[in-house]
């Protein structure tokens, strides 16, 4: 995941064995350690460049990076069975008098690669990333991990549910299908894509790596593997920095739900920026006036699908397109969008339309297969680690309340899924545990987990700290959105070990 795009990817999400606790940690290994093997791998490192065309390599090797694979098995409980591989990439400390230790990244999803985010990260870490080996782990079945693809026709498994019932079962028979095939393709590997076998890895990247404790540095989805990784672990983990803070409760296969309000507000908040520039995208010269063009355009596309380049946009893929838009708070992700939102509204308006190069790849993401990887594993993930209603019935009461609240994304957000086609899961999720002196990093607007759930997981960890950044409609704050107040403050932890005596609000810089 590049700097651009950090925290963007939540777009965001056989028989029952139950673990017998839940919220336990990893039971103590007295006599043998059956995954010594593992702990005591030695790890093979090479440059991180695959070939001449491989951009994240080209990144990794200019910032002076290495790469290894780490052996770990795909399922805990037989060790001595079957082993796929998870990737990693280092950029080893300078200050070596002064080393903290390894900070590992996760970048979120779930499904996200994070494998390419050590160089942007040191350079947000500023002087105090010399002290640290800075690390990025694709997680298990993710990027240039060992793979998974459910061979699927979309990059994603979310869709709007139309404005019918025949559009919700439209949607669920596109979910049943999509459950279908990772069955069909993917079904032994299933049951263990989940967070608390992430965090298994994680330990055995640790161990491999010689340390003894990790900080951690998880945005989005990635907070909840923080969350779950220290609670699996106690004791192992050092510096804890999660930003866009995904709450527990809410961590489930429908994670969007609750974000409307989030998402209608960083929508007018794109509406009056875009309103302001109405010379140069002709949307409206109000905010209501720009609104009322994503309206219209909803409308149309409820008629009959939008052609866009080689695409076509229903009523259940528009929104979709909209929520996607809605994550970064800047001038160059607001600006992109409204290119995207002008493109759609010629086509609306039976216009020929070659699509901007963000709508593009938006549209190539949802309605074809190129990137069906990382919407196996995003599911895969989510299905496998909470289990969801298989009652249709449950969704489309959902939609409908929801429908009177927000039109255009209760549909969205409350919409059926794959994991409701899905087998059980094969444990329990964890209980996450009571405490844990942390630093949490939030936007008060952030569309994606919001600003609720990073007060919820304050209250349940009284010994953290929380940062706001008030103002923005942003998810993913530190060395993301430009404030020095954030940023100074994590970097200040991440030097010290020492969190700020007080929550601190952070306002939205001017200009």
């Amino acid at each position: 995941m590049s700097r651009t795009a950090a925290g963007a990817a939540l777009c965001l999400v056989g028989a029952l064995t139950l673990a017998t606790s839940p919220a336990a940690a990893e039971p103590a290994r007295a006599i043998a350690d059956p995954l010594a093997g593992y702990h005591h791998q030695h790890l093979t490192w090479k440059t991180c460049q695959l070939g001449p065309d491989d951009e994240t390599g080209k990144e990794l090797q200019q910032a002076g990076a290495q790469c290894a694979d780490v052996t770990v098995p795909l399922n805990y409980d037989d060790p001595d069975g079957r082993t796929i591989t998870v990737a990693i990439s280092r950029i080893r400390a300078t200050d070596t008098d002064r080393r903290v230790g390894a900070l590992l990244l996760n970048g979120g999803g779930p499904g996200g690669q994070t494998i390419g985010d050590p160089p942007w990260i040191r350079t947000s870490m500023k002087q105090v990333g010399e002290r640290y080996d800075v690390v990025g782990v694709d997680p298990r079945f993710v990027g240039r991990s060992t793979p998974l693809d459910c061979k699927w026709p979309t990059g994603s498994f979310v869709r709007g549910a139309g404005t019918g019932r025949a559009g919700f079962d439209r949607a669920a028979a596109f979910a049943e299908e999509l459950a279908r095939r990772c069955r069909t393709y993917e079904g032994d590997v299933l049951p263990y894509v989940t967070t608390r076998n992430t965090a298994r890895d994680m330990d055995v990247v640790r161990a491999a790596l010689g340390e003894r404790r990790i900080s951690y540095l998880g945005y989005s989805y990635g907070s909840y593997l923080g969350q779950v990784y220290a609670t699996m672990f106690p004791g192992r983990t050092d510096r804890v920095v999660l930003d866009g803070v995904v709450a527990p409760d809410r961590y489930s296969p429908r994670l969007l739900r609750g974000t409307e309000r989030a998402n209608r507000h960083a929508l007018k908040g794109w509406a009056a920026w875009t309103a302001a520039r109405h010379t140069t995208y002709r949307l409206g010269r109000t905010p209501n006036a720009v609104l009322a063009a994503v309206d219209r355009i909803q409308t149309a596309a409820g008629r009959a699908p939008l052609p866009i380049g080689d695409h076509r946009v229903d009523e259940q893929v528009l929104p979709v397109v909209v929520f996607n838009g809605l994550s970064q708070d800047n001038d160059t992700a607001y600006g992109v969008f409204a290119q995207a939102v002008r493109d759609l509204r010629r086509a609306a308006d039976g216009h020929t339309v070659t699509p901007s190069p963000w709508l593009a790849d938006t549209l190539g993401f949802l309605l074809d297969g190129s990137d069906s990887s990382y919407g196996s594993v995003q599911s895969a993930i989510l299905c496998g680690d909470v289990a969801a209603s298989h009652d249709p019935e449950t969704y489309w009461r959902d939609i409908q309340q929801a429908r009177t609240r927000d039109a255009l994304f209760g549909p969205v957000t409350n919409n059926i899924g794959p994991c409701a086609f899905w087998d059980p899961p094969r444990e329990s999720p964890t209980t996450i545990r009571d405490d844990l002196p942390a630093l949490l990093v939030n936007a008060t607007g952030d569309p994606r987990s919001t600003y609720e759930s990073a007060r919820t997981v304050r209250r349940m960890w009284p010994s953290s700290r929380l940062i706001t950044l008030r103002g923005a409609d942003q998810h993913a704050v530190y060395g993301v959105f430009g404030s020095a107040c954030v940023d100074t403050t994590v970097n200040t932890y991440l030097a010290t070990g020492r969190l700020p005596s007080t929550d601190l609000p952070c306002d939205r810089p001017s200009g």
